[in-house]
């Protein structure tokens, strides 16, 4: 059979990125001399439609029967170049790619004979390899036309109403009591300063009222089973203590408790009672009880709520429920938390009670705020904050634990903005206030940012300083001095602020890994969602049918996050509407001959699509192909070599590997 095979080689220039530093003709006409290589040519871009013609013409004059294509990541272009290679009338799978940018001309870009001696090298193993490459099928199975949207804020509010829209039933799943997310926490969005309560609460109604929506608040995902296009999820729903199919939402059962305890969406500042709303705008409209703070549940007595409500919904005796539900494809949109500003220990957040975060900046801001819209310093009494005196003077420290290799690498993308966003609400409410900007750069990318910070930055009492600010220090009467030095006028500067705000760093939420680790999908170093590609599948991860939505792949203001939210929708809908999935054609199969049924591979498998099972007397292990994602953990862990992964066999494998070492011995 060896004989047989026809291989054609094609070396694509990628424009400079591989021509530029070798010569794509040369090694063309080196690698046209290999065993069984019929055909060898270069193209400018090979991905192009010429290019891919060029395949398929090919195919067809040379009778060839394994195609090689050496270009760049396979991670990009493979799916490019099986089809090319299924219109030539071959098995998509006796393609080989090589990718020799990344491996070779990107990392020798300044030794280009010793990258073009590598590019050979890699090439004439890939013609080993291909010589023991065999056709692969995959398997076609029905999908459920239905959606599992994790996670209430704006990316998920509008990747479910799309979806909705389209005709797919959609679960929409939230943990805390109303879906809004981060945005309903915010007085006005930038640059346009629209209230941001009246653009997110009329698409809250839109959920809430949808026939193709089922909202399920106050919840969280407990299990998830199955495989793409048929995943079988367990939701668990947390005890919310009233009954919501008796409740009206009329508020009483909150207007009589006697308890308050520190509101969450108030950050901290404001108070809510122990049987709450979210917030007054809450969807669904229905309340929960606290069972942390809850008087009855925590010490036996008070009551209150359930006398006074006068449909008889409070249920104390509530325990958590689980559902069931079956559907066809995930978007994962669980949004952001705020990096935990205790950490930066020389800015005093949390010791000084006049350090404080934007977003609690925002919630002093809101007419629904703590202090229905005044700015002012914080005091407390008997441990319980009041609104203190108007602070004259304001300092915003942009990138507080941001683009840090102490806490926070990455750079949040929206604090920029927001500090502009601040120090217009501080101008507008507080003109004859003095308002501080220290920051490292003013990152004002978007549509119409640059406009709005050119507009902040004329204000009289705006002033820029740009530098981080080293240890904050509160003095007797409540106010907060640093030292920072300005390197745009070489000068040390001392300041002292009524109130210092933190634009904090945006990490993933609380519980988002142990989600992740039940959808087996990946993350970067960040802890964020990793997307299959960044620039080709940015909403698509590495598990078919789940998707990314908003923040959670990465950060994103609001514009960004609800377009990439669209692509989520459009890329689940893609994806139900063709109305079948494909399995991976990289399956594991096994030797049952040979398999000893020690369940090492069991152990390994990250998706648990290996069971042992008992045929003829003898344990053999045995793989759902449907569930299998063609990883390799198993093969590479089985002792006995019973495991073998289809495309990658160990003979395939091998003969790549001895071709490699055969030119090194060279």
């Amino acid at each position: 059979m060896v004989d047989e095979v026809r291989i054609g080689v094609y070396i694509c220039h990628c424009g400079k990125n591989i021509g530029g530093v070798i010569s794509p003709k040369r090694v063309a006409e080196h690698v046209s001399r290999f065993p069984n290589v019929v055909v060898a040519s270069d193209y400018l871009y090979m991905c192009s439609s010429p290019g891919q013609a060029l395949i398929e013409e090919d195919i067809r004059k040379h009778n060839l029967n394994r195609v090689i294509v050496a270009a760049c990541s396979p991670r990009m272009h493979e799916p490019t170049f099986q089809a090319a290679v299924a219109r030539g009338g071959l098995n998509p799978y006796l393609l080989e790619m090589v990718n020799i940018r990344e491996h070779a001309t990107w990392v020798h870009e300044h030794e280009p004979e010793e990258a073009e001696r590598k590019v050979i090298g890699l090439i004439r193993a890939a013609v080993e390899r291909a010589r023991h490459l065999y056709p692969l099928e995959v398997a076609k199975f029905p999908v459920v036309k239905s959606v599992l949207v994790i996670g209430g804020g704006i990316a998920g509010i509008r990747a479910s109403l799309d979806l909705a829209k389209a005709g797919f039933k959609v679960y929409l799943v939230e943990r805390k009591q109303s879906i809004g997310g981060r945005m309903a926490q915010l007085d006005k969005t930038f640059p346009t300063l629209d209230c941001s309560q009246c653009i997110l609460t009329p698409m809250m109604v839109d959920v809430a009222n949808h026939p193709n929506i089922e909202l399920i608040a106050y919840s969280e995902v407990e299990e998830i089973d199955g495989r793409p296009g048929d995943f079988k999820v367990k939701i668990k729903m947390k005890p919310r203590y009233v009954d919501w199919d008796k409740c009206t939402g009329c508020g009483t059962c909150v207007e009589k408790c006697p308890w308050r305890v520190p509101s969450e969406f108030d950050e901290g500042l404001g108070y809510r009672k122990a049987i709450y709303f979210e917030f007054p705008q809450a969807i669904p409209r229905r309340p929960v009880i606290d069972p942390e703070h809850c008087l009855y549940l925590t010490k036996g007595i008070c009551r209150v709520c359930e006398r006074f409500c006068p449909v008889g919904a409070i249920m104390f005796e509530d325990k958590p429920r689980y559902v069931e539900v079956n559907v066809g494809a995930i978007i994962v949109a669980t949004g952001y938390d705020l990096y935990d500003m205790t950490k930066l220990h020389e800015y005093g957040y949390g010791r000084y009670r006049n350090v404080i975060t934007g977003m609690q900046l925002e919630r002093l801001s809101s007419a629904g705020g703590p202090t229905g819209g005044r700015i002012t310093t914080i005091e407390y009494e008997r441990g319980r904050f009041k609104p203190g005196k108007t602070p004259k003077t304001v300092a915003l420290i942009l990138c507080a634990g941001s683009r840090d290799e102490r806490h926070v690498r990455y750079c949040c993308r929206i604090g920029c903005m927001a500090a502009l966003k601040h120090a217009y609400y501080i101008a507008h409410a507080l003109p004859d206030s003095k308002i501080i900007i220290c920051y490292t750069d003013i990152r004002a990318f978007g549509k119409g940012f640059e406009e709005f910070y050119q507009r902040i930055r004329s204000l009289p009492n705006v002033y820029f300083i740009r530098g981080r600010p080293m240890e904050i220090i509160e003095n007797k009467d409540g106010s907060l001095t640093f030292d920072v030095y300005d390197s745009n006028i070489n000068r040390m500067i001392r300041v002292t602020a009524d109130l210092v705000v933190l634009e904090t760093a945006l990490v993933p939420p609380k519980g988002f890994e142990e989600l992740r680790q039940k959808l087996k999908i990946s993350c970067d170093p960040g802890g964020f969602g990793l997307e299959l590609h960044p620039k080709l599948k940015p909403v698509e991860t590495t598990v078919d049918g789940i998707y990314l939505a908003g923040f959670i792949q990465g950060p994103k203001d609001i514009p960004d996050t609800v377009a990439h939210a669209g692509a989520a929708a459009a890329a689940a809908a893609s994806f139900l509407a063709k109305g079948y999935v494909e399995s991976t054609p990289y399956l594991a199969t096994v030797d049952e001959d040979i398999c000893s049924g020690c369940a090492l591979c069991v152990s390994v498998c990250p998706y648990d699509a290996i069971s042992i099972v008992v045929k003829d007397g003898k344990r053999v292990a045995q793989v759902d192909s449907v569930k299998c994602k063609g990883c390799g953990a198993c093969a590479g862990t089985c002792p006995s070599g019973a495991m073998q992964q289809h495309y990658f066999t160990d003979r395939q494998i091998m003969a790549e590997v001895a071709a490699l070492a055969e030119g090194v011995v060279a």
